[in-house]
């Protein structure tokens, strides 16, 4: 009898061990599935994104190409275009000269210069002072742009129009005045950013 009750006893604590172990598990089993559910909800949100802001893409060059098939085909808008034009490219013929482009050359290369030294030595001089200025760097980026667009342009339309570009002698002697140019300019800018930089000290 003793032997039966014990033997119960010894029944019920391993049934429930093993049902503690099982609801234990449990949880533990469900905590990745969630996961994976979490992580798998995420990646569809994510894919619905994505798709969304690619047909947004797709529809705006859509739209922007059949705008510009409907400006194209409009004569007025080749009317308009074509008298913007005209006086340019008149003045261009006017202007189709070895000297013209020697003097333009040099002009864009004092301008290419100026405003580079500006952006990396001028900026630096003008921070040992505790002053800076993004409207300055700004307006100075934009004059290298500008710059080196009109140094390439005119260099090609030298090319084509006259014999500049086959001259060495040209070539050269433009780029040493544009250099010594861009040299002065920025020294004679960089002393305009330090004055004012000395007026906003003391103005503080």
């Amino acid at each position: 009898m003793r032997f039966s009750t014990l033997a119960l006893l010894l029944g019920l604590v391993v049934c429930s061990n093993s049902s503690f172990a099982q609801d234990a598990a449990a949880p533990a089993a469900a905590e990745p599935a969630a996961n994976d559910a979490a992580a798998a909800a995420d990646k569809g949100l994510g894919g619905k994104v994505q798709a969304v802001v690619e047909t947004a893409v797709d529809t705006a060059e859509q739209t922007a190409d059949e705008l510009k098939q409907t400006v194209d085909a409009s004569p007025q808008a080749q009317e308009i275009t074509a008298g913007i034009l005209d006086p340019i490219y008149k003045f261009a013929e006017l202007l189709a000269h070895p000297a013209i482009h020697w003097f333009a050359f040099a002009l864009m290369a004092t301008g290419v210069v100026s405003f580079a030294l500006q952006l990396v030595i001028g900026k630096l001089v003008v921070l040992t002072r505790m002053h800076f200025s993004m409207t300055e760097v700004l307006g100075d980026a934009l004059g290298l742009v500008i710059s080196l667009i009109g140094l390439v342009l005119t260099t090609q339309a030298a090319a084509e129009n006259s014999s500049f570009t086959q001259s060495p002698a040209s070539v050269l002697s433009a780029t040493g005045v544009g250099v010594v140019l861009g040299v002065i300019f920025y020294w004679w800018g960089q002393k305009q950013e330090l004055r004012a930089a000395r007026t906003t000290q003391a103005k503080k």
